[in-house]
């Protein structure tokens, strides 16, 4: 029997709501974040410290957030969109007045003691604020062009600040996450065929604007041999490592390019190649699978929500993390240009990694909450 339109969730008791979370999917996330602790204790030649260490804590952290954030009702998460995403907003300001500046980008604000990445904090709220919108709108309504008007202000506004940064490749995901919402709320076909006819021809005038680092990026992507010492040095040293593995690869803390300091950055952005170097095919396609089970979690759950709200948040969510798998393990192998883009759950680091565990988090309370009806208007 369905539950009552906007009724209460007739008073669930939290230990049957701990009960029925989906412990599947809470088993793959607690899955592939173990490869990341076994990757980076090879990557500190065979040591929990520094890195793996750091890494399973900020997991353990993350897990509690993620079922403090399933077991809230998916109505409270409904209120609460436009509120965090002005708030997310607010800090990517803030990286312009008060940020911290690393690795020659300013994309970091100091809360307390610790350091966090707002950019990373708006992917998810930018989602939700997106699916809030379409929630409240009719098919015909999303399908008219003057009620796209404000999501796409929703997406400029933190694409132009991210960008400011500069971090092309996370404008790049915000955009693209937000494109995914936009297709599954129903918007016609038409309209993204306008947008990618404006956008194509649109990236070769704009390639002009784009900081020298980034044009070289580019370049180095079409002809990586053009530099294979300076801006090519990452790609070339990374598909060294792709190769160097072979089918089984040479083991766990025995492959030559990482740990003869050849690969760069192989406990963050190309902690992949060194998977593949030391577990060879074999490895990179378990990798893989986990990441398929992952994402096949996400859309089945999205598919299954009875409320316009949990299904377009979950499938935003679920399709955030599909284009964070997809361009880190691409542009390790070369097929994109190099962007600063983690491997989720993998790659070292904290703000990444908690705000994938809330997305989670959001995904398993719309699995907890699917058959509650929510009214669009």
């Amino acid at each position: 029997m369905l539950r009552e339109i906007g009724a209460p969730e007739q008073n669930l008791p939290l230990a049957r709501k701990i009960w029925d979370m989906n412990w599947g999917f809470v088993l793959l996330i607690c899955a592939v974040a173990s490869v990341g602790f076994v990757m980076l204790y090879s990557a500190a030649n065979g040591s929990i410290e520094p890195w793996a260490s750091r890494q399973m804590m900020r997991f353990a952290a993350g897990m509690v957030i993620m079922f403090i954030v399933a077991l809230v009702d998916i109505r409270i998460w409904l209120k609460l969109a436009y509120p965090l995403y002005a708030i997310s907003l607010l800090m990517l300001g803030a990286v312009e007045i008060m940020g911290v500046v690393g690795m020659g980008a300013k994309r970091w604000v100091e809360i307390g003691p610790i350091q966090v990445q707002p950019s990373e904090v708006v992917k998810i709220t930018l989602i939700m604020a997106m699916a809030r919108y379409f929630h409240g709108l009719s098919m015909d309504d999303v399908r008219r062009i003057r009620w796209l008007i404000v999501p796409l202000i929703l997406i400029a506004m933190p694409a132009a600040l991210v960008l400011r940064q500069p971090d092309l490749g996370t404008t790049l995901l915000l955009v693209a996450g937000a494109g995914i919402v936009f297709f599954c709320a129903g918007v016609s076909m038409w309209m993204f065929g306008a947008v990618i006819g404006i956008a194509v021809p649109s990236a070769f005038f704009a390639y002009q604007f784009l900081y020298e680092y980034q044009q070289k990026r580019i370049l180095i992507f079409l002809n990586p041999e053009s530099d294979p010492l300076g801006a090519g040095y990452h790609i070339m040293q990374s598909k060294i490592a792709l190769g160097s593995g072979g089918v089984f690869g040479k083991g766990l803390v025995q492959g030559t390019q990482s740990h003869l300091n050849y690969l760069p950055e192989m406990r963050t952005d190309f902690i992949f190649s060194m998977l593949a170097e030391e577990f060879g095919l074999v490895g990179g396609l378990i990798l893989f699978s986990l990441y398929i089970l992952l994402i096949a979690y996400g859309y089945a759950i999205a598919y299954r929500s009875r409320n316009q709200f949990g299904k377009l948040m979950a499938v935003g969510m679920t399709g955030v993390f599909f284009l964070y798998v997809f361009i880190n393990i691409a542009m390790v192998m070369g097929l994109v240009p190099v962007v600063g883009v983690p491997l989720p759950l993998i790659s070292y680091g904290g703000t990444s990694m908690l705000t994938l565990l809330v997305g989670f988090g959001l995904i398993m309370s719309v699995y907890l909450h699917r058959d509650i009806e929510i009214q669009r208007k």
